[in-house]
């Protein structure tokens, strides 16, 4: 029998702006590195802090589909989700899949590595995170090199979620329109997530950003 297929909410507002907004900071971080607009650069590294502990906030209390405890499984789930892939399986996920869990939790970290050891950096010259001074020359200059590797490793993770999307696309699964408009077809017999409040979400961030800013200017950056 024919299941019947329903679009269904399955990402929030505030899940779908973190990840186009991180592909947006990302891409300001490497362009005004790359021009030496380092003021901008310490903006967007900034926006990325807030974002982030925004991030890290809702996967705690935010809707279903955003919380770690929900789509962090055990790892042999994820190895059994990537052996079952050739079988075309059709896309029944309400949210990330066992392997994309983990990719999720991977680029996390990455950019958390990167936003704090840019705090700690320098360049040698004339320009210094906020929190260079205070971890002294010879860990600024080490986290420097962090900075600059870890960035590496952002760019390799990046080329592995391109890749990892046009292979699910060729298998069926379209990841990338769910995250645009929130709502992705799936059978009649799944429940909805639970989604929560943007406002709680707005709320979140504005204290995330709040701490940022007197951090900041607590440091005087």
């Amino acid at each position: 029998m024919r299941l019947t297929h329903l679009p269904v909410r399955v990402w929030d507002a505030p899940i779908r702006l973190f990840h186009w907004g991180i592909v947006l900071l990302l891409a300001t971080s490497w362009v005004t590195q790359h021009y030496d607009w380092m003021q901008l650069h310490f903006l967007s590294g900034y926006t990325m802090l807030a974002a982030l502990l925004f991030r890290f906030v809702w996967g705690l209390i935010g809707s279903d589909t955003a919380r770690f405890a929900r789509f962090l499984r055990h790892p042999m789930a994820a190895l059994r989700h990537l052996a079952a892939l050739a079988r075309r399986h059709p896309d029944t996920e309400i949210g990330h899949n066992a392997a994309g869990g983990w990719m999720v939790l991977a680029m996390l970290l990455l950019l958390a590595v990167q936003v704090g050891t840019g705090l700690c950096s320098n360049d040698e010259i004339s320009v210094e995170g906020p929190l260079a001074h205070v971890v002294g020359d010879h860990w600024s200059n080490w986290l420097s090199h962090i900075h600059a590797v870890n960035f590496r490793l952002i760019e390799a993770a990046i080329v592995l979620h391109l890749l990892a999307i046009a292979v699910y696309r060729l298998l069926g699964h379209d990841l990338v329109r769910p995250m645009i408009t929130g709502h992705k077809r799936l059978p009649a017999t799944l429940p909805a997530p639970r989604l929560a409040s943007p406002r709680l979400a707005l709320l979140v961030f504005a204290i995330a950003g709040a701490a940022v800013a007197v951090f900041v200017r607590a440091l005087g950056g």
